[in-house]
């Protein structure tokens, strides 16, 4: 079985640094962040960037901004978030891919869902400017969506990927490795990945490396906690010990 690869989240969309001092806001944190994360063993980042108020935004010049000086970095594969955070509506997130024409993207399809004569257009464009999408999904009912859009045609065949959140950020659930075994038979035919919310997020995400996911999302977007419940000095750490378990697991 092959090893999967590393995605860090190194902030996401709602925490700030009076959860955890370490995590970046700034185009200058964030890129600091992505770089020590690749070194620690990082192999992919999924990127939210802020306002100057510290905001969640899909602003695409902030967003060039990280990517340029990202660019560079060897190896290091770059995805963007279109993530709403209760700020953008549909047809924001669709600006945002048509302005910044990322080469990768997440997608949230229950967030698309609220404007659903949105989704064929916007998946057409991440087709016909190549951006390659990873649907987010929490729930057999956000699975049993992606798939009537891909049997109509909507979402496109080579739009397969699909990265599986386990528990919640609001209302507050943690995630356990036992909720996969229920989600992974709505998957067939889809390559996943995954990350879960909470202390049970490397346990989680070891589970789903031995069921054959593409990428294990780890970082602050989703806990800042170590399995003994010690506060992860920051995200690198956190990559740092996932790596260490998958070498273990796919020498």
């Amino acid at each position: 079985m092959t090893r999967p690869r590393i995605m860090v989240a190194p902030n996401g969309a709602r925490r700030g640094q009076s959860d955890h001092a370490a995590l970046p806001v700034t185009p200058e944190e964030i890129v600091q962040t992505a770089r020590s994360c690749h070194a620690a063993g990082a192999d992919a980042v999924h990127l939210h960037v802020r306002d100057a108020a510290g905001r969640h935004s899909l602003d695409a010049g902030l967003y060039r901004e990280v990517l340029a000086a990202l660019h560079e970095v060897d190896g290091l594969e770059l995805q963007v978030t279109t993530e709403a955070a209760g700020r953008y509506d549909p047809l924001a997130q669709f600006a945002c891919l048509r302005d910044l024409a990322p080469s990768w993207a997440s997608v949230s399809v229950r967030e698309i869902n609220r404007s659903p004569e949105i989704a064929e257009t916007l998946y057409g464009l991440c087709a016909e400017q190549g951006t390659r999408v990873q649907h987010i999904v929490y729930d057999a009912q956000d699975l049993a969506l992606l798939r009537s859009w891909r049997a109509a045609g909507i979402v496109r065949p080579q739009q397969d990927e699909v990265i599986c959140v386990l528990g919640a950020y609001t209302p507050a659930r943690p995630g356990h490795p036992d909720e996969l075994a229920t989600l992974l038979p709505e998957m067939r035919g889809l390559r996943f990945s995954l990350c879960a919310f909470g202390p049970q997020e490397q346990a989680c995400l070891i589970t789903a490396a031995r069921a054959g996911a593409a990428y294990l999302r780890v970082g602050f977007e989703n806990n800042l906690h170590a399995p003994d419940g010690r506060e992860w000095p920051d995200n690198a750490a956190a990559v740092a010990v996932l790596r260490a378990e998958l070498e273990r697991d796919f020498p």
